[in-house]
């Protein structure tokens, strides 16, 4: 399994950007997919998290409202749409296959294999 983040870039407060995640392997369609940052000297935390089918999708508070996770199985793939982006929004960003489900999808634990990231940055 192999995930691939891009859609990174530098935007204005305010401005828009969509992240993708390309993912290969035959167990997409039947995974839930996962959202992370890291911001320079801070943890990894959670993002946004979508179901296998698009049905269930929960957000971190920060971000609640502003961005928007969604997938397309036909294309392997997942997609954060952020709007609205604020200076505190800038880190790298990361895809991720969640494979364990113990009812924390926001635990990094959750998850195996991750994206390379891709980094946004947002001027004030």
């Amino acid at each position: 399994v192999q995930l691939q983040a891009s859609g990174g870039g530098l935007v204005q407060a305010g401005g828009s950007l969509r992240l993708s995640c390309a993912a290969s392997g035959r167990t997409f369609s039947s995974v839930g997919m996962g959202w992370f940052r890291q911001a320079p000297g801070k943890e990894r935390e959670f993002v946004a998290y979508i179901s296998w089918s698009g049905g269930s999708t929960y957000y971190a508070d920060s971000v609640k409202g502003r961005f928007t996770i969604s997938r397309d199985n036909a294309k392997n793939s997942v997609y954060l749409q952020m709007n609205s982006l604020k200076p505190e929004d800038t880190a790298v960003y990361y895809c991720a296959r969640r494979i364990y489900y113990s009812g924390s999808y926001y635990l990094r634990e959750e998850y195996d294999y991750w994206g390379q990231g891709t980094l946004v940055t947002v001027s004030s």
